[in-house]
């Protein structure tokens, strides 16, 4: 009898340390739903004055518009991108892979990113993209990666990992980067340059 209650514990427990989300291991997020700009160059990023954690994110259910209607139109397409968070901007150089490709269709985009572990932002797509996962060892400040084949993960903090990522890119120059998403939800905007 003491043998299946370990077992039955030891199951239970493989189970749960499965179902982790975008990075070490925090818990399964829910999916986030994507905010629309009123235009890729108004300026606005799509925040709203509703005051959501002081950042003006924006969770409101009516959001569930595609934000890549005209996003066909950025041929040829630049390795070049422009990651906007409030009135902070970074440039950030793509990789030349099949999923930094399929990511780039997708833009401009302006998404709600959710906080995980203390060190990186994330955002569930609402489509799979190509991956080509491997462990790279060490995650840096910066890092824009791909977990699994449909969350995007924004890195402000460098540490050793086990896990494996689809890389999508790197911003150039992220200091500051930390500051700028804050410690909860933001709002972030993801467009070619």
């Amino acid at each position: 009898m003491r043998r299946l209650l370990i077992m039955t514990f030891l199951l239970i427990l493989a189970f749960s340390l499965s179902a982790v989300s975008c990075s070490t291991d925090g818990p399964i997020p829910e999916i986030g739903q994507p905010i629309v700009p009123d235009s890729p160059d108004n300026g606005n990023n799509g925040n709203n004055d509703n005051g959501n954690n002081g950042n003006g994110n924006n969770d409101d259910e009516n959001n569930d518009n595609d934000t890549n209607e005209d996003n066909n139109n950025n041929s040829p397409m630049s390795n070049s991108l422009k990651i906007t968070v409030g009135s902070t901007s970074f440039s950030a150089t793509l990789e030349d892979n099949v999923a930094a490709n399929a990511f780039k269709a997708l833009l401009p985009m302006t998404v709600n990113m959710s906080e995980m572990n203390g060190n990186e932002k994330y955002y569930y797509l609402s489509e799979n993209l190509q991956t080509s996962s491997s462990n790279p060892g060490t995650i840096r400040a910066g890092d824009l990666m791909l977990y699994g084949s449909s969350c995007v993960v924004l890195f402000y903090e460098s540490f050793s990992t086990s896990y494996s990522y689809t890389r999508l890119g790197h911003i150039d120059k992220p200091s500051g980067l930390a500051s700028a998403l804050g410690a909860g939800s933001v709002t972030v905007t993801f467009e070619l340059h």
